[in-house]
């Protein structure tokens, strides 16, 4: 029998309402990184603090984060396409705000942060759109692939393009051209995506005769959440990069290159992930989170620069395998009513982890050195994941032996459920409960009638 072939990036290319989302995304993400730029030179050149231009580039993160705990659930109470388009032009009125020139800082600050705030609501709606769009399995999982590839690329070529561009162009210009990506982002969305219900109006939780179903994941959705909180730990080499530079002997290119390792590695994970097939389970997610820590471990041996820059790449693809596999099966056990809700804060607790891992880094570094705090930062990595992923098997072997489907992809079609574009949600509310049933219940003994048994 023929080996059937994994969806590359083309495929879902291929879906129009993808494509828009995917383009608006990216026009989104440049203009994103180029006001950051403007913003922070705006920012000095008024006071020359840069406490105060930190804070300004602080509140391009912070209130997101905010916005995504707080606000996520619109996108499950309200047409996510809606929200999405409500949340699009509420940022381009707060950048036009800001590209205003003379405005005062406190006005300015404000307006940063409504901005960014309104960014939670959105995403939330965005990452749980996608499954309705691509459906649920390797088709959802190739856009996640694109997307994550295409993210790090326009983020890099947004700094490095901001940086030539402001070289010529006045500040609230370019920040003027922001908000104008906001314009051309509510336009690809309102043309390019089609009207669909509200998901929580268009279902109820679905529930099964022995008490399982949509409800009987939580468990499994809160490991999914701790694991996720080990995504922080890998970008702590990233706060590390000027001193780790400097005891490496490198220069000014040298710090340059190092920052640039675990992007480009995510960019090559984000396409291996589409080449090779793996389960889309938690021991897939386990093993990737560990393999990603592994290389950070080596580390503490003082390897050069070129090691280092490939064992920095090296984790960064298998962090980005590891965030794909995670965002993959938590849609394939969330019901659709409740998606919004559970990505948005997801996403949040990934920002918060981040964020708190960095400056955490920088703490040990000072104690132990950049060598050190870089290895215990993927050996703390690695080390939660296996103890994670145990204390998950361990509490479902409890009293359970039999046998369960060797993947969501596996199970999806073992049961002939497709994979479309034009899948309602109640639809993705029945496939998720039945998905949920297998992956998350306890299994009985094999018996004679259980199909799935050994």
């Amino acid at each position: 029998m023929s080996a059937r072939r994994r969806p590359g990036f083309a495929e879902p290319l291929r879906n129009s309402e993808f494509r828009a989302l995917w383009l608006a995304e990216l026009i989104s993400v440049v203009g994103d990184q180029l006001a950051r730029v403007a913003l922070a030179l705006v920012v000095y050149a008024q006071t020359s603090s840069a406490f105060l231009t930190a804070l300004t580039y602080g509140l391009t993160l912070v209130p997101s984060l905010l916005g995504g705990m707080l606000l996520s659930g619109l996108a499950d109470r309200f047409s996510r396409r809606g929200v999405m388009i409500v949340a699009d032009i509420a940022r381009a009125l707060f950048a036009v705000a800001m590209a205003v020139p003379g405005l005062p800082l406190p006005v300015l600050w404000a307006s940063v942060g409504l901005l960014s705030f309104a960014a939670g609501p959105f995403k939330a709606a965005q990452m749980s759109l996608l499954p309705e769009v691509l459906g649920r399995g390797e088709r959802y999982e190739a856009g996640l692939a694109l997307r994550q590839f295409t993210t790090q690329l326009a983020q890099l070529a947004g700094f490095a393009g901001g940086g030539l561009l402001l070289a010529w162009l006045e500040p609230h210009v370019a920040m003027g051209l922001n908000a104008g990506t906001f314009v051309v982002s509510t336009v690809l969305v309102l043309l390019g995506v089609r009207r669909r219900p509200a998901a929580r109006g268009a279902t109820q939780p679905a529930a099964s005769g022995d008490g399982r179903g949509a409800g009987g994941n939580r468990g499994l959705v809160g490991v999914l959440f701790g694991m996720v909180l080990l995504l922080g730990l890998y970008i702590v080499p990233e706060g590390l990069a000027a001193p780790y530079g400097h005891q490496v002997g490198a220069g000014a290119v040298g710090v340059g290159l190092l920052l640039a390792a675990d992007p480009v590695g995510s960019a090559v994970g984000a396409w291996a992930s589409t080449r090779i097939s793996l389960p889309t389970r938690l021991p897939t997610v386990v093993a990737s989170a560990v393999l990603a820590g592994l290389p950070l471990a080596i580390c503490a041996a003082r390897p050069g620069l070129a090691l280092t820059l490939m064992l920095w790449a090296l984790s960064g693809a298998m962090a980005q395998v590891f965030l794909i596999k995670t965002q993959a099966l938590v849609v394939a056990v969330v019901p659709n009513h409740r998606l919004g809700g559970v990505m948005g804060r997801m996403g949040t607790v990934m920002y918060c982890s981040q964020g708190l891992m960095i400056v955490a880094g920088g703490a040990v570094a000072d104690r132990l050195g950049p060598f050190r705090a870089t290895a215990a930062a993927g050996a703390v990595a690695a080390g939660a994941a296996l103890v994670v992923g145990a204390g998950w098997w361990v509490a479902r072997s409890r009293g359970a032996t039999g046998s369960e489907p060797n993947s969501v992809e596996q199970d999806l079609d073992h049961h002939s459920l497709p994979c479309t574009s034009g899948t309602s949600p109640r639809d993705q509310d029945r496939r998720t409960s039945r998905v949920a049933r297998f992956d998350t219940a306890p299994t009985r003994p094999a018996t004679h009638g259980s199909q799935y048994g050994r």
